[in-house]
Parts: structure tokens; sequence; C-alpha cells
């Protein structure tokens, strides 16, 4: 269908708090008003929501938070839920106002969309294949796939019979998907053949062939040909044939309802030791959150709503990246979901960071979301969108996955003004967002009604009570503080696989304070029995220099997890990479990724005596990362020292060393007489030096 002209929209939480007030009878004053409401009166708020998106249930829930602790909230219980159900209420109505479902491109430009009963059929088929394999609700299927309309299939199929989907992008290698999916004993495994990635194809047969022997766990192989359709593995079902089955019994499929805390994923989020965290979230936490954000603060629109019709939703994103899940979230409003498979940035040989631009043209998308990263490599590589085709339709930039420096959003707020199509674009809206893979959702994010600033996120999200915390645990404005969530959210993991007594989940996320410091509604402190706050990882101020407004900055990460282009990785996943190599003894890398700072991420290195870090072992370093994680965490430079710094206990040094090279005193950052190894410091004081002296 033709998509109508850009038009003024009134924002989505606009109508929303035209809702309350018509049937709650709540006004409020200022979005302030509103967040502190919504973070205050939990079961008021969350009722709201579940009343405003009109959730359905055949059974009703007899309460909304029936227990308010951290961890181990319960919401909702006794409803009934299922994100594929969800999905489906808007097969009808959308198809019949002529709305495709899905419409994806990959590098090679082949475009293929796909309708609403279509998609339907395809998941019944797919889902009443699994079942006759004996899955049952519980069990888990894990996906090797990159971002394709088949990935969106296999996981609405897995959802609808009550099974846990779990995915892992294709450019990870053996080692990192294995540390993944051995923790959740996958039943089925769904995979691809190969990917084009930069202009090349690249085949991934061998790789699942050592998936497959290495996870004794699976009792069925599913693989899609997705470079060559003649290409046959042995003991395997074809994609072809598991989704092609269009009978009565696929016409009647329904989605099973589950509890609302059935698990729906696992998704993985690294610390700076041990394995991956498998993390566990739920239908119907998932359902709500998702709604919530995309539609209140991202403001993306259902695509047959008269007010939003034909809305077109992109966000670039491998499936190894939570943002996937935020970007086929859109399926639950009704949204059309753009998905482009491949290089953003074309490839080594020809780069092109028009790529993305010129796709979202030709499909008329309408929001466009990206890594801060790429927005920064099209500013410094001189892109010109008035160069990319028809951007006419694009109203909203969505951006996450690291700090969005000011020039660069600066940049591409005077691009869109020079190709302004309408007062929408003259000043387009940057959606800047800041959330993580563990509780699948966003702290800090848009609202189409206040101020932006560059650089700059306008508010704390609605239902995420967030506050940036001093070193004594007391709420600070206007200055730089962790950044801790004092109230449960329903988003937040239901736990993790492996972790029976919830000492791991309790250790990632709620033993930075004591118990019940925080806690209370608002503010103050309640019983330890409360639980603690949850403590993600991240420097945050709220308001500006003085403490006034709703602004929010993301500082980075405030441990040493990497955030790489927006896909975590603990630090121990790199340095069993490194250490592998026979000639390195010792390893440290840091993460410099920092706002306003260019992403900077050095290896520093001990080798065997006699060793030289020469072009070679350079190059087998950069290549280990590569093929046993993924090319994201390749480092931007390899230093050869004498010693790692580490504390007495042995643990490295990164936290401290990190604060140094952004420039902060050596004396501030590390206590000299905790260390085992003081004297190997002044080397990297005089690397800090030298480095920002470069840079400024």
């Amino acid at each position: 269908m033709n998509t109508p002209a850009l038009t003024a929209r009134v924002p989505h939480i606009r109508r929303y708090q035209d809702w309350l007030r018509d049937t709650r009878g709540l006004a409020f004053d200022d979005y302030h008003a509103l967040w502190r409401w919504s973070t205050t009166d939990l079961d008021a708020f969350w009722q709201s929501i579940w009343d405003y998106f009109d959730i359905q249930s055949p059974t009703p829930h007899t309460a909304v938070l029936a227990k308010n602790v951290m961890p181990g909230a319960v919401w909702f219980p006794g409803a009934q839920t299922n994100y594929a159900q969800q999905v489906f209420r808007h097969v009808q109505p959308a198809h019949a106002a002529g709305l495709p479902a899905i419409i994806s491109e990959n590098e090679k430009g082949q475009v293929r969309t796909l309708s609403w009963p279509e998609l339907k059929r395809q998941v019944a088929s797919l889902a009443l294949h699994l079942k006759a394999q004996g899955v049952q609700p519980g069990d888990r299927v894990a996906a090797y796939m990159p971002n394709i309309p088949e990935t969106i299939v296999a996981f609405l199929a897995t959802a609808s019979i009550g099974a846990v989907w779990s995915v892992c992008a294709p450019d990870m290698g053996t080692n990192a998907v294995l540390d993944r999916f051995k923790q959740i004993e996958p039943k089925v495994l769904i995979a691809v053949d190969g990917v084009s990635w930069a202009g090349r194809d690249i085949d991934r047969l061998a790789v699942v062939q050592e998936l497959r022997a290495a996870l004794p766990s699976v009792q069925h192989l599913i693989v899609q040909r997705n470079l060559d359709t003649t290409v046959s593995v042995a003991d395997s079902a074809d994609w072809a044939g598991a989704t092609a089955r269009n009978d009565a019994e696929t016409a009647a499929f329904e989605p099973m309802w589950l509890p609302f805390d059935h698990p729906l994923w696992v998704v993985y989020s690294s610390g700076t030791t041990g394995l991956p965290k498998p993390i566990v979230h739920a239908h119907g936490g998932m359902i709500l959150v998702m709604l919530m954000l995309a539609s209140l603060h991202n403001d993306v629109g259902c695509s047959y709503a008269p007010e939003t019709l034909g809305e077109r939703f992109h966000w670039y994103s491998s499936t190894g990246w939570v943002m996937w899940n935020a970007q086929i979230a859109g399926l639950l409003s009704g949204t059309t979901c753009v998905i482009f498979d491949g290089s953003p940035g074309g490839s080594k040989e020809a780069p092109d960071w028009t790529v993305l631009w010129r796709f979202a043209a030709r499909h008329q998308v309408t929001f466009f979301g990206a890594g801060a990263a790429f927005y920064a490599n099209c500013m410094k590589a001189g892109v010109d969108l008035a160069q990319c085709g028809d951007l006419s339709r694009i109203w909203a930039l969505g951006t996450t996955g690291s700090p969005l420096a000011p020039d660069v959003q600066a940049w591409g707020t005077e691009q869109f003004r020079r190709i302004a199509s309408g007062p929408l674009q003259a000043d387009i809206w940057w959606c800047n967002i800041s959330g993580g893979t563990d509780f699948c959702g966003a702290f800090i994010g848009g609202h189409r009604e206040l101020p932006q600033s560059p650089g700059v996120m306008q508010c704390r999200m609605l239902g995420a009570a967030v506050e940036a915390w001093n070193d004594a645990g007391e709420p600070v404005v206007g200055q730089v503080g962790e950044l801790v969530c004092t109230q449960p959210i329903p988003s937040m993991p239901q736990y993790l696989v492996n972790d029976p007594d919830g000492a791991r989940y309790r250790a990632s996320y709620f033993e930075m304070y004591p118990p019940g410091h925080g806690r209370k509604p608002g503010g103050g402190d309640l019983d330890k029995s409360a639980g603690s706050v949850w403590r993600h990882g991240d420097w945050l101020r709220v308001g500006d220099e003085n403490g006034e407004g709703e602004w929010c900055v993301i500082y980075g990460r405030s441990d040493a997890t990497i955030n790489r282009h927006g896909l975590r990785m603990g630090t121990s996943e790199i340095y069993s990479a490194v250490e592998g190599i026979p000639e390195v003894l010792d390893s440290m890398v840091i993460d410099l990724e920092y706002l306003g700072k260019e992403s900077y991420m050095p290896l520093f290195v001990v080798l065997r005596p006699g060793v030289t870090l020469d072009e070679a072992l350079t190059r087998r370093i950069n290549d280990a990362i590569r093929q046993s994680l993924s090319p994201r965490f390749v480092p931007d430079a390899i230093f050869h020292v004498t010693e790692i710094p580490r504390t007495l206990s042995g643990k490295k040094q990164e936290l401290p060393i990190k604060k140094l090279l952004l420039g902060q005193p050596l004396e501030k950052v590390v206590n000299r007489e905790a260390m085992a190894n003081p004297a190997c410091l002044a080397w990297y004081e005089d690397f800090a030096k030298q480095r920002i002296a470069a840079i400024d």
C-alpha cells in the first residue's frame, strides 16, 4: 500500500495521560510527577498498563505486585499470557488494512515480505513440528540464526508452545556459543547453513556440526538453508519442510495460555568473571514492558491504527544483541517490522555507510534505530543523507548501545534539517535510550514532549525507579553516580539457569548495597526482608549540572564489562581466547566507552621470555578473539607489558586502570597497599598520560 504523508503526531504518552485522566481521574502537572507516581504506586501504574493495552487473560489475576522483594518480586499471580498470542491479535485487522508483518532485505538486495496470515501459518507449522518432536513446555530451543524472518518465526513458534527460546548470532564463534548453549541444555537446535556479511558468503555448517556434537542434549536439528538451497545435513530436518504445512490443524492452531511468569527466553549477559549469565525472562513481564516502552517512550505506533497508519519500525541489530528482541517486539503492537541482515558499513574493500539509509528509503521506514557507533561512523565517513534516497517518512531516530556523543547527534540533526519534508524532520526527534540485556528493557530513554539536547537522554522511563547514588549510597542529582533501580520491574529476570539458590543472581545485581537500604517507594529504607536495590553497572547523572530537569546522561560502564557496539561480553571470555595462545602468559583488556570520547579498547599482554609482539603474533591474537568470540571484540591496539596489575588476592585491576585511562589521578583510583605488584603502575600511568595528551 502507499504510505501516507508524514504529518504531525499526537505522542502516545500524551494519549496515555489523557486516558489516565478520563478513566482514573489522575492528572499530573509535569512528567516528573507522572514518573514519580509510576515508581511509588506500583500497583496502580502497572494495572493501568495492563488495562491501557488491553492485555488478555482467560483467568483473572489476584494481585498486581503480590510480593515487593528484590529479587523475587511476584507479578500478576493467576493471570495467563503468551507472547505469540499477543502478536496474533493483530493478524486480521493488520491484514485487512493491507499491511505486512515483516519486510526484510539482505545485503545482496534480496527483499521478502511476510504477511500477517503467512507469519501465523508458518509459526503454526513449525510449532506443530516441534510438538511432534516431543518438545514440551519448559524445554529449551536454541537457535544459531541471523536477522532474517525465519528467526522470528522460530521464536514465535517456540513461545507459542511454552518452550523456552535462546539465540546466538552466527558471527559468534563456536566457543562463545557453546559457553552459552551448554548451560541451558537445549532439546532442539535450529541453525543456518551460512550468512552473507560485508560482501562475502560465510559457510557455518562446520560450526553447526561442532555445536551439535558438543551439545548432547540436542535431540533434533533443523537447518535453514540461507546460502545454498542444495545443501543437506545428515540427521536433520529441513526448515522449508518444517514450515510448509498448511492444513486444518495449522489453521486452527492457537498459542497455549501460560502463567504470567512462565519462561519466555534465555538471554546472556556477561560479567567480569565466569561464564556468561543465562538470564530467564517471562512472557507476561516482556509483553507489559515492551508494549509500554515501545508505545509510550519510543512512540512507535500500530501500523493499522488511523493515527499511525503505515508505521514501519526498524532498529538495526544482530540476533546476538538485545535490540533484536526490542525490534521484533514491534509485532506486539501490530507494527510492521523492517529488518536488515548484513553489514551496515559495506565491505572492507568498499566501505559504504549509506547502506542502511538507502535501505530505509526503499522501504519507507518511519522509525529508524541503530547503535550509537553507527551514527558516529556515518559522520566520520561524510555521509550525505540527501544522496540516500527518499527518507521523508522518517520522523524519529533511535540510538543505544553506547553513549551518543553530542557532536554526532548535532550532525544527524543538521542532516535531517537539510532534507526536511516537514516540521517532524526539521527538528528530528532523537530517542536515545539506555537499558540492558539483563532486564530486557530500558531505564533511561525518550519522551516526545520533553526538550532534547545533543548527547543527553530525556528522562527516566515510567515504572523505572532509577537513581544515581554516590559512594555513600545516597541519591544525588547533578552528579555522576552508580545507576540503581530501587523498585522491581516486571521484566527483571525470573532467575538464572543453573543457579538454584539464586546466589549468582544476587551477586550480579543486588549485593553492592545493604538489604532494605533505599527500598521504600519514593525514598527511605525498608526492612532487610525487602531485599536490595538493583545495581546496573553504569555511571549516571540525573538532571543537568545543577540537578535541574529530567535530563539523564550515561557515562559508560562503572564495572569492567566490555560493551562493544552494543554487545556485552565478559572480560573472562576474552582472556580465555587470548591466553589460550601459548606465547601469551597474561592479559588485560580495557573498554574506554565514555560519553564524548571515541570508543577505544586496548589489550595489554604479557609474553613468554624471548617472544616479541610482531605482526604475526598480533594477527594470531586478533584471529583468536575473532573466531572464539566475535569480530566486535578485536582490540583497537595490543601492547606488550611486563606485568598485569593485580590485587593481593590475584584479581586483575581492570576498573582502576580504566579510570586511570579516562583521566583520573592514580592515587584516587588504586590502593597500592592492596596490590601484589604496585611497581608496574608507573608504566600504565605514563601510558595514560600519553594517550590523554594525544586525544586532547
